[in-house]
Parts: C-alpha cells; sequence; structure tokens
C-alpha cells in the first residue's frame, strides 16, 4: 500500500477534527492545510504539524502530488466552486454536505468527477454513527422484516442555530434534517423517494436569524415506506453544540428505537450545572479517541483511496438528498405535497416551479 498525499481546506470545527485524523494516520504521507482564518490555521498547525500551510485554497489544489482534497470550508457557498477547482484537477475529493446549492450545480460536479474517474464522496458523516449504522444492519438483514415506516427527531441548540443560520439562509431541512434523509434513504436502499409534504414553524429564530424553528418533512418513497422527519435548531443554550435525535423504525416483523439524544453521560458542576459532553455530532477528540463518527468517516475516505475502496456516501446519493429537501422547501411553501423528480433545478424551492 502506497501512502497518500491529502490537501486540506477550512480548518474550523470540522475541518480540525479531519486535519487531527489525517496528521495520526499511518495512511498519510504529506498532510497540506489551507485556512483563511491565520489564529485559527496557527492552531491546527500546531496540532498537526502538516507538510505545509496557507492561508489561499488555490495553493492547495495547485500541488500536482496531491492524491485528494477534503474539503470543509464554511461558508456553504464555497462548496461547488472548490469542488470543481479540485475535481478539474484531477483530484480525488471528499466535500461536507451540502453538495451544492442548486441540482445544476450537483449535477455538474458529479459529471466532472464521472468524466475524470475521480472517487466524491459527501459528508453525512452519521452513517458511521455505530447506532445508525445498526438501524441499516436491521433492515439488510431483515432482522425486523420489511421496512414500513421510519420516524428521526433531531434538534440542536439555538447557539449552533444563530451560528448555522447567520452563515446561509437554508432551512433546516437543507442544513439539518438532511442528515437525517440522508440516513433513511440509506436504509430504505432501493426504494426511492417520490413525494415529499413539508411545515415548517416560525417562532423564537424568526427575529434572529429570519429562518424557521423547527421544519417536520414527510416522505413517500416507491415501495410504499413512509418516513417523517423532525428538525429544529431552538432549544435553549446548554451544552455547547449539543445534538439530540430519537429515532424510530418499524417493520412487519419488528421495530427498532435508538436514543441517540447522549443521556448516557452527564457530568455537572457548580459553575455551569449540567452539561452533556459527548452530544456533539461531529464528535471532538477525547484524549486519544473521538466522541463522534467524524474521525471515522475521514478514515474510511482515506482508505478509500489508498486502497481503491468505494465511497460510503456519494454524490450521486447526496444529490439525491438534495431534492428531498428542496421539494420539502417548496411543499412547506406551497403547503401541499410536491412530486419527484423535480421538474427544475433552482437554488431554492421558489425556483421550482
Amino acid at each position: 500500500m502506497q501512502r497518500i498525499n491529502i490537501g486540506l481546506i477550512g480548518a474550523g470545527w470540522c475541518g480540525g477534527i479531519r486535519a487531527n485524523t489525517c496528521a495520526a494516520n499511518p495512511i498519510v504521507d504529506e498532510l497540506h492545510i489551507a485556512e483563511i482564518n491565520e489564529d485559527r490555521l496557527a492552531e491546527v498547525v500546531e496540532e498537526t504539524h502538516p507538510t505545509s500551510s496557507t492561508t489561499d485554497y488555490r495553493e492547495v489544489i495547485a500541488r500536482d502530488n496531491l492524491d485528494a482534497i477534503i474539503i470543509s470550508a464554511t461558508p456553504e457557498t464555497t462548496h461547488y466552486p472548490m469542488a470543481k477547482e479540485a475535481l478539474s484537477a484531477g483530484k480525488h475529493v471528499f466535500l461536507e454536505k451540502p453538495l451544492a446549492l442548486t441540482l445544476d450545480e450537483a449535477d455538474e460536479l458529479v459529471s466532472i468527477a464521472n468524466k475524470n474517474e475521480r472517487k466524491f464522496a459527501i459528508g453525512y458523516s452519521q452513517r458511521f454513527n455505530p447506532k445508525f449504522a445498526y438501524a441499516k444492519k436491521s433492515i439488510v438483514d431483515k432482522t425486523i422484516g420489511d421496512p414500513v415506516c421510519a420516524l428521526v427527531s433531531r434538534h440542536i441548540t439555538r447557539g449552533l442555530g444563530n451560528k448555522i443560520g447567520n452563515r446561509i439562509k437554508l432551512s433546516p431541512a437543507a442544513m439539518e434534517a438532511t442528515h437525517d434523509i440522508d440516513f433513511v434513504l440509506w436504509c430504505m436502499e432501493p426504494a426511492k423517494p417520490i413525494r415529499v409534504y413539508s411545515q415548517s414553524a416560525y417562532g423564537a429564530m424568526k427575529d434572529v436569524t429570519g429562518l424557521e424553528d423547527a421544519q417536520w418533512i414527510m416522505v413517500t418513497l416507491d415501495n410504499g415506506t413512509v418516513f417523517t422527519i423532525g428538525a429544529g435548531w431552538t432549544m435553549p443554550p446548554g451544552h455547547p453544540n449539543y445534538s439530540g435525535t430519537w429515532i424510530e423504525v418499524t417493520g412487519t416483523d419488528g421495530m427498532l428505537i435508538i436514543d441517540d439524544t447522549h443521556r448516557d453521560v452527564i457530568f455537572n458542576t457548580l459553575e455551569n450545572g449540567i452539561r452533556l459532553p459527548m452530544s456533539s455530532m461531529p464528535g471532538e477528540p477525547v484524549g486519544h479517541v473521538f466522541a463522534g463518527p467524524m474521525h471515522n468517516e475521514t478514515v474510511h475516505f482515506l482508505e478509500a483511496i489508498a486502497l481503491d475502496r468505494p465511497i460510503m456516501a456519494s454524490a450521486e446519493q447526496a444529490r439525491t438528498v438534495m431534492e428531498v429537501y428542496m421539494a420539502a422547501d417548496l411543499s412547506a411553501e406551497r403547503n401541499e405535497p410536491v412530486s419527484l423528480p423535480l421538474r427544475a433545478a433552482g437554488p431554492s424551492a421558489a425556483a421550482v416551479a
């Protein structure tokens, strides 16, 4: 097995986890990091000791000896142009969700990746959560029989909601439920979504970010299975980066319930009160291990490149997820169900007439 050289663009919260994973993995020979925040760049350089660092991401893409590039940049408007440049330069690419902001952009990126025969993975890290993986296994093995319906309820704090909502004006469906849409569609393969109905609720966040507090989505698949996903970012401030999820999967022979609300580890101090330290979705380092699935997701991508293995979450699958949450936004706007596929590939529900 040959060692590989990795470029990383964006070394913030998620990018920092991926940078540390790459730096500690023996598969990686050289690590080159780009980050526009010079103070944050200095922190990550101190932690990972990369081969090179820069504030200009194009310097990383221009390196001929790189095998793959991980794009963890924000805001999400940067995803399409950065991924296009990296794929066009002949690099394998790992891109944080969302894949793009329009279906036309998504289709173009998929086309470039296929034309250049490059692996193009999208960051749907919850596939690497062991509890979620168990749900997938239970359906594949028919432990609970054939799937009938599923429910996912995910909520995060207002602190994260403010951070996301002030960064880009995308709905809870696009920024939060997207992980769960991907998860359920992955579990239900090869069934395809054919109809979406959604409702949004406004409240505490409207005067802060102008966005909804929560959004509920019902999706019908072509085999008759139905799933419902609720996502919101209006929980009162509590443990930083808290994310809690409840999942129910019902089959013809059984039912699976998954509690991913992180109440199993509780930390209580006089200064801060009750905290849930293992509760962030990405999963920061905890000494020699990581609290969440993003580390394992990154290792999977590195091994897929070094050993020429298939990637887990493909851009084609992410494109389907995009279409579902765009249909959800359109449904909430129109107050009626929306059939798939969508007729247009605009940047928002309003553009899909």
